[in-house]
């Protein structure tokens, strides 16, 4: 069967992460089962123990990061259509596009850019906070200079202090912000990642921007000296996290335009879901004198 590439969107919150792993609930675990269902595979056959022939993923988002446009390729036949695998999937792992691959493709190693978008919480400084619409001071942030932080952060560097890998820890990215109302979009693109890179590099622009910690910081993070322990940086919360896009050039995706109306029904849904939980609590929090 010749290679393909498919384009899955998940809602990564109910999840422990994509890789898949023994005895929890990941997103490359419902993939697998959904393709052991259709008979696309048997357990054992392929490239390795219950794994697809070909099969490889565009990246490893960690446990509450969704995704947009994570890809996965495998050999496939010619009927297994987006609609055809989100049959077997789980309501919040959605296949909308594929795309026919070149016999060497992996998807992996063939990605040549990818995107992360991070929705962060970070009211201007000068707002004022009223009831009903309260703002939280500690997550304020002063956009020149969380957006210096993130020209300071970007461009060819080593992040061994910002990422548990020890090795292969240079990378080039670029790192943008965009204010939408409340928040700060956050988008990081690069070749690749290192683990928890880009929930890090969020982390110190947002101490930067917050006034927490001095610009000089991002000497120190990038400088080659370990920080110490109690100069680390932890990494921001994982559910803001979406991996928008992962560039493929040769590769022509089309998109199935029956499974991508599923996809954002689904998705839509769960919007409103979230938008009625937080009017929820938000009546708890107002009703509370």
């Amino acid at each position: 069967m010749p290679p393909r590439a498919f384009r899955i969107a998940y809602d990564g919150t109910g999840y422990r992460g994509f890789q898949r792993q023994p005895d929890a609930s990941t997103v490359e675990g419902a993939i697998f089962d959904a393709l052991r269902s259709l008979d696309v595979y048997e357990p054992g056959a392929g490239d390795g123990p219950d794994r697809p022939a070909g099969y490889a993923a565009a990246g490893r988002t960690d446990a509450g990061v969704s995704a947009l446009a994570q890809t996965i390729g495998l050999e496939a036949p010619e009927w297994l259509t987006p609609r055809a695998l989100n049959a077997e999937l789980p309501a919040d792992v959605r296949a909308w596009a594929t795309a026919a691959a070149p016999a060497s493709f992996h998807a992996t190693h063939d990605a040549t850019r990818r995107e992360y978008a991070y929705h962060l919480y970070a009211p201007p400084a000068d707002r004022d906070g009223t009831r009903g619409g309260s703002v939280d001071p500690d997550a304020r942030i002063d956009d020149d200079r969380f957006r210096a932080a993130c020209d300071a952060l970007s461009g060819p560097h080593d992040f061994h202090n910002l990422t548990p890998d020890d090795r292969n820890t240079e990378r080039e990215p670029t790192i943008e912000a965009t204010r939408d109302g409340d928040y700060l979009v956050v988008t990081v693109a690069a070749g690749g990642f290192a683990r928890e890179l880009v929930r890090r590099l969020v982390s110190l622009a947002t101490a930067v921007g917050a006034g927490d910690e001095p610009v000089e910081k991002i000497d120190r993070a990038l400088a080659p000296d370990p920080l110490p322990g109690h100069e680390g940086i932890a990494p921001a919360p994982p559910n803001p996290l979406v991996l928008t896009d992962v560039a493929y050039p040769l590769l022509e995706f089309a998109v199935d335009e029956r499974a991508a109306e599923s996809a954002r029904t689904v998705f839509d849904r769960r919007r409103i879901d979230r938008r009625t939980g937080a009017r929820v609590t938000g009546q708890l929090a107002d009703g509370i004198d």
